[in-house]
C-alpha cells in the first residue's frame, strides 16, 4: 500500500514548478487548500478545478500517476464531498440539481419567471432533502418579493408614480403565483419521508407562505390608496403626512424582525415582534384620531379620512400577518400550534419584559407633539 502512495513523492522533471523555490512551491499549495473552502457557486469551482488542471499540466508529471496516488485516499475524498454535500448551501443545491436530473422529453423555450418555478418541479421530490432546500429557496425569494412590494407601495404615498405601481402590481402577482405553486409542492413534499428537522422547516413554510402573500396584497391596497389621492388630485397634509411614517417605520420594522425570524429561525428575536405589533395597533388608533380633530377643525375632509383609514388598516394588517410569522416560528419549535392561545397568553398575561419592552418601543415610534387645541380637546375626553 505504501509503495502504491506516490501522492507527496518527488517526480524529476523540466518544468517550471520544479525550477520555483522551495519555499515558494510549499506557500502556493497552502493558498490553493484554502481558497478551495471560500467557493460559494459553479462557476467557483469550476475556475478553481481549471486552476488545478493547468498547474498539473504546467508540472509536467503524468496524470496516471497522479490518480495511482490519489487512490489510497479514495474513501476520504468522498467522505468529504459527502460533508460538503450536506454543508452546502440551499442555492447551490439547486443548481447542482437542475444541472444533475434532467428531463427526458425536448428542452422548451421557456420565461424567465418559469425558470425561477423550475426549482419546484415533482421531478425533484424523490430526494426529499433537495427538495426542502429548493422550497427554502422559494420561499425565501416569495418574502424578499412581498416586502419589496410593500416598501415600493409607501413610497407611492408621498410621490405616485405609474411605472412604479404597475411594478408593485406585478410582484403581487408573483408572489400569489409563488404561494399557489410552493403550498401545492409542500403538500406533496409532507406526504415524503422527512427527517425531524426537515418536517419543522416543511410546517413553517406551509404557515408563512400565505403571511407572505397577504403582505404583498397589502402593499397593493396601499398603491390603491395612493392612487386614489392621485386621480382625485387630493393630498394628505404634512401633519398628516408625518404621522404616517412614523407609523410606516414601525411596520418596516416589524416586517424586517419577521423575516429574519423566520429566515434564522430565530425564537429569541420573535419575543420583539409582540410589543411593537401592540405599539402599531395603538398608533393606528391615534392616527385615525387625530384625523377627527382635524377633521373638526376644518383641515381635512371626510373622503381624505376614508383613504387614511384604509392605508392605517392595511398597515395594521401587515403587523398581524408579522406577528403570525413570530408565532409560527416559536411555536414549531415548541411543538404546538395552537396560536390564538399563545397570543392570549402574551397579550393577556404578559409578564414584566413584555411591559419594559413595551414601553421602549412608545417612545421609538412617538408622533408629532399634537397641537394645543387638539390635546386640550384629547384631555377634556380622556376625563370624561
Amino acid at each position: 500500500m505504501i509503495r502504491e502512495m506516490t501522492l507527496g513523492q518527488y517526480y524529476k522533471a523540466d518544468s517550471i514548478l520544479h525550477k520555483l523555490d522551495p519555499r515558494v512551491k510549499l506557500l502556493g499549495t497552502l493558498l490553493f487548500v484554502i481558497t478551495l473552502f471560500f467557493p460559494k457557486s459553479l462557476l467557483s469551482l469550476g475556475i478553481a478545478t481549471a486552476f488545478l488542471i493547468l498547474i498539473v499540466k504546467l508540472s509536467k508529471v503524468p496524470v496516471s500517476m497522479m490518480i495511482r496516488g490519489v487512490k489510497p485516499l479514495f474513501i476520504i475524498i468522498c467522505f468529504s464531498a459527502i460533508i460538503n454535500m450536506i454543508s452546502v448551501s440551499g442555492d447551490m443545491l439547486v443548481k447542482m440539481a437542475c444541472a444533475t436530473v434532467r428531463d427526458t422529453k425536448e428542452e422548451k423555450v421557456i420565461s424567465a419567471e418559469d425558470q425561477e418555478f423550475m426549482i419546484l418541479e415533482s421531478r425533484f421530490l424523490s430526494n426529499p432533502g433537495i427538495a426542502i432546500e429548493q422550497s427554502k429557496t422559494a420561499a425565501r425569494k416569495m418574502a424578499e418579493q412581498s416586502k419589496t412590494a410593500l416598501n415600493l407601495s409607501f413610497g407611492l404615498l408621498d410621490d405616485f408614480q405609474e411605472e412604479t405601481a404597475f411594478r408593485v402590481e406585478k410582484i403581487e402577482a408573483k408572489v400569489d403565483r409563488y404561494e399557489d405553486e410552493l403550498g401545492t409542492y409542500l403538500i406533496k413534499l409532507n406526504h415524503k419521508d422527512l427527517s425531524l428537522e426537515d418536517s419543522h422547516s416543511l410546517s413553517i413554510m406551509l404557515h408563512c407562505i400565505g403571511d407572505f402573500e397577504r403582505i404583498s396584497d397589502h402593499g397593493v391596497n396601499i398603491m390603491e390608496s395612493a392612487q386614489e389621492l392621485h386621480e382625485k388630485g387630493l393630498k394628505f397634509s404634512e401633519k398628516a403626512l408625518e404621522e404616517l411614517r412614523v407609523m410606516e417605520h414601525a411596520v418596516e420594522d416589524i416586517v424586517d424582525i419577521a423575516y429574519k425570524v423566520y429566515e434564522n429561525q430565530d425564537v429569541q428575536l420573535a419575543r420583539e415582534i409582540e410589543p411593537l405589533e401592540e405599539v402599531i395597533d395603538e398608533l393606528s388608533k391615534e392616527l385615525k384620531y387625530r384625523h377627527i380633530q382635524r377633521l373638526r377643525a376644518g383641515e381635512c375632509t371626510i373622503e381624505m379620512g376614508f383613504i387614511l383609514s384604509d392605508v392605517t388598516t392595511s398597515l395594521e394588517r401587515v403587523a398581524d400577518h408579522c406577528s403570525n410569522i413570530g408565532v409560527c416560528v416559536t411555536q414549531v419549535h415548541e411543538d404546538s400550534f395552537d396560536t390564538h392561545q399563545h397570543l392570549k397568553q402574551i397579550k393577556h398575561s404578559p409578564d414584566e419584559t413584555f411591559y419594559r419592552e413595551l414601553e421602549l418601543i412608545r417612545r421609538q415610534y412617538q408622533l408629532p407633539t399634537l397641537s394645543e387645541e387638539i390635546a386640550k380637546d384629547k384631555t377634556v375626553t380622556a376625563g370624561a
